[in-house]
């Protein structure tokens, strides 16, 4: 990162990248990191398109891309600033995200343990299975690889339709 292109930053775009700063990502839950997280993604696509704007007006004034490439350096800097504040804070989101994952796991199990495992019986003596209790087989509609295939082929059709 360049010193100069710290000191073009308006204030607003300077205490958004001090906020990515190691030292208070660390400080902040998830939910936090989340907003920031989307705030200097929008900083970071901003600067990109202004980039990108810039560099197509500049080829046609210039007719060579090489000489444009070189007078957007100012843009060109500015959006790689915001894709490292983006890259550190997507890191601090993921450990804050694997620790809950963690968290919310450990009291899932708790509460099963706790609640006790295994079909109850009712009064009518059928057993019922409770939520959090695995069923002893799976309902399916004739056969797994029939079931896989079904899944498969609804996977191939999105894919078809999101390649669009």
């Amino acid at each position: 990162m360049r010193k100069g292109i710290i000191s073009s930053l308006s204030d607003s775009e300077f205490q958004l990248l001090a906020e990515t700063e190691k030292d208070r990502v660390g400080l902040l839950d998830e939910d936090e990191l989340l907003d920031l997280h989307g705030r200097v993604r929008r900083a970071r696509n901003k600067y990109v398109g202004v980039y990108r704007r810039n560099a197509v007006g500049r080829i046609s004034d210039t007719a060579a891309r090489g000489q444009a490439y070189a007078r957007n350096q100012r843009d060109r800097d500015k959006a790689e600033v915001f894709e490292d504040a983006l890259a550190r804070v997507s890191r601090q989101l993921a450990t804050a995200a694997r620790q809950a994952s963690v968290a919310l796991r450990t009291t899932r199990l708790a509460a099963v343990r706790d609640r006790g495992s295994g079909p109850t019986t009712s009064p009518s003596g059928r057993s019922s299975v409770g939520p959090g209790v695995q069923r002893s087989h799976q309902k399916t509609t004739g056969g797994l690889k029939r079931d896989a295939g079904t899944r498969a082929m609804g996977a191939r059709r999105q894919a078809k339709k999101d390649g669009r």
